[in-house]
């Protein structure tokens, strides 16, 4: 019973599919944000946000090595409070430090994620627009490795490009 009933919807889907046109297009859309400026202003963007967190991490660390070097050289002059005291900075100094690396991480990803949405958003639009105007009923993303043979398949790329008015 279950093969009639397997069969029977293969049959069907196999006949739908045929009754429909099916217009397969495919984009690398890699590419195409490569040619967006607003990529480039992005990259700018979080290059520079980065290189603050990157000048915070520099200092902390060197104020880290700063005391560290002095509970080095001079800790067998301090009494044992002093040591206590000194020791207990250095700890807690490294404490922030790991802790700062770990925000950081997160900070840099969350940006990343605030200024690239637009832009991923806008390219995905556009490609939308182009393959419904064009009757497209998929469309692969060949830069995500999802199509190994796309030569039957319609390039999007110059369409979305006229689409977004990019050279």
């Amino acid at each position: 019973m279950k093969k009639v009933i397997i069969a029977a919807s293969l049959f069907l889907m196999f006949n739908f599919a045929n009754a429909q046109t099916i217009k397969l297009g495919h984009i690398n859309s890699a590419e195409l944000l490569q040619l967006l400026p607003e990529v480039k202003a992005a990259d700018s963007t979080l290059q520079a946000y980065q290189k603050t967190l990157e000048d915070q991490n520099t200092s902390m660390l060197a104020e880290y090595k700063e005391k560290t070097d002095d509970y080095t050289n001079n800790s067998k002059n301090w009494t044992d409070a002093v040591k206590e005291v000194k020791g207990q900075e250095v700890q807690d100094l490294q404490n922030r430090i790991q802790t700062f690396q770990q925000s950081a991480q997160e900070k840099l990803s969350n940006k990343k994620e605030e200024i690239y949405t637009p832009i991923l958003k806008k390219a995905e639009d556009a490609i939308k627009a182009v393959a419904k105007a064009n009757g497209y009923t998929y469309v692969f993303d060949t830069s995500a490795g999802a199509v190994v043979y796309a030569e039957d398949g319609d390039d999007l790329l110059p369409l979305v490009k006229k689409q977004l008015n990019l050279k």
